[in-house]
């Protein structure tokens, strides 16, 4: 389901920060193996909340070959610590490949497995984390990560309006039609039940963008 108008589409991809060499590589890749990824029009958005929040320390929940992190790393400092996490093994030898090339490797730690058993097994505080790995599984991964974003960082979700989630029931459950999601399968029960999560949550302040496959942005104000 298309999310936004073709209009709308067209100007947000025309205005969209351009790729560096590599990010162009991946995008290629992505687009050649029906590889999906956040794109330009979301990285921006990324880089923007990196610049920010002046992150020091991000971490991601589902990497793939490494593009997101390529977005948030431009809006970073150059000394600031990258976690990316990803079970397939394939993937993460590329996302090491694309980071070397990138510059972005040598303060990039590299977990391989489930994504919330590396995150417990990792000390301190993230300015920046993104959810990207199994969309029913969010709601979990912000009960583990709510207590150590630090003040001013930003948890970032991906596909919370398009992609394995039926948008339509979401958008009648947010208007307070909770038998919208009876039937519904896992990845979208798991899209509300992370809103329901972080908006109930004092300690953050969440908005959507819809940007790519649709962005929840949750800032902790304290």
């Amino acid at each position: 389901m298309d999310i936004l108008t073709d209009e709308t589409r067209r100007f947000l991809a025309a205005t969209a920060p351009e790729h560096d060499a590599v990010q162009a590589e991946m995008a290629a890749y992505a687009d050649e193996h029906g590889f999906p990824i956040i794109g330009p029009e979301a990285g921006g958005v990324l880089r923007v909340l990196a610049h920010l929040a002046d992150a020091t320390r991000l971490f991601e929940f589902g990497s793939g070959f490494g593009y997101s992190a390529t977005w948030f790393a431009e809006g970073m400092a150059d000394d600031a610590e990258l976690f990316l996490t990803e079970h397939d093994a394939h993937e993460l030898d590329m996302a090491r490949e694309f980071l070397d090339r990138a510059g972005l490797a040598g303060r990039t730690t590299f977990l391989e497995g489930d994504a919330l058993d590396l995150f417990e097994g990792v000390d301190g505080e993230f300015d920046l984390v993104l959810l990207d790995h199994q969309k029913h599984r969010y709601a979990e991964a912000f009960d583990l990560v709510s207590d150590r974003v630090a003040v001013g960082g930003v948890v970032v979700a991906d596909n919370v309006m398009r992609g394995p989630v039926n948008f339509g029931a979401l958008t009648d459950w947010s208007e307070g039609r909770a038998e919208a999601l009876d039937g519904a399968d896992a990845d979208t029960r798991g899209i509300a039940a992370f809103l329901d999560a972080v908006r109930a949550d004092p300690r953050y302040e969440t908005i959507v963008l819809p940007v790519g496959s649709g962005l929840a942005v949750s800032t902790r104000v304290e």
